[in-house]
């Protein structure tokens, strides 16, 4: 049963996984708090105790929902999408559904983290061909699936988790100088929700806590 205490995102404006969840609260039509997790001021804000007891892994998004706290985008995404009316977020058709999860984890578990900012602090100096190097790779993959699954968006004619993951991280493939044109499915579906609301309104140059130099 949902609670009409309105939902809490801990999160950082450039996270994809924080972007995810905004995408899908916007998509809900769901009102949510949203409290700042600064990933580099006084040395990361998500490695202080207070924030571990919200996610133990230190990362963001912590979401507060319904009396439960939860720590990974797509465990958020479909928990709102199973208790919350609105437009689906996984397709009913199992088969669709299939697809929607493969892609996004595709990009949330084989490509995005392995440009996590931890991971690029171990890097070091040669952290941007690092970046480089995984996004190309994942997206060679997922291109071609791509071509298999898509529509209008990812799956077919509807908006699901699998757009939800895309668009964050085409944002981290061009903040990285990927050149997206390689992949011309990607670079169309991007386009494509990058003119809807959900995905405009929570676009990581708008938030609380985008610096002013950043906001658009």
């Amino acid at each position: 049963m949902a609670s009409e205490t309105k939902p809490v995102l801990h999160g950082y404006f450039r996270s994809s996984c924080s972007w995810r969840v905004r995408i899908a609260f916007a998509l809900k039509g769901i009102e949510y708090d949203q409290v700042p997790v600064n990933l580099i001021k006084d040395g990361g804000q998500q490695l202080t105790d207070q924030y571990k007891k919200l996610n133990p892994m230190l990362q963001v998004p912590a979401v507060e929902i319904d009396g439960i706290t939860l720590s990974q985008s797509l465990a958020v995404i479909q928990y709102i999408d199973e208790t919350r009316p609105g437009p689906r977020l996984l397709p009913a058709d199992p088969k669709k559904r299939a697809q929607v999860r493969m892609i996004s984890d595709v990009i949330a578990s084989g490509i995005q983290p392995l440009q996590n900012l931890h991971v690029l602090q171990k890097i070091g100096a040669e952290k941007v061909q690092w970046a480089q190097h995984f996004i190309d790779r994942g997206f060679q993959a997922l291109e071609p699936i791509l071509k298999q699954t898509a529509g209008k968006y990812c799956v077919g004619d509807e908006i699901s988790m699998a757009d939800i993951c895309l668009v964050p991280q085409v944002y981290n493939a061009e903040r990285f100088k990927v050149d997206v044109g390689q992949y011309p499915t990607i670079k169309r579906l991007n386009q494509t929700l990058l003119e809807i609301e959900a995905f405009i309104v929570t676009n990581p140059s708008g938030q609380p806590d985008t610096p002013v130099d950043l906001r658009a």
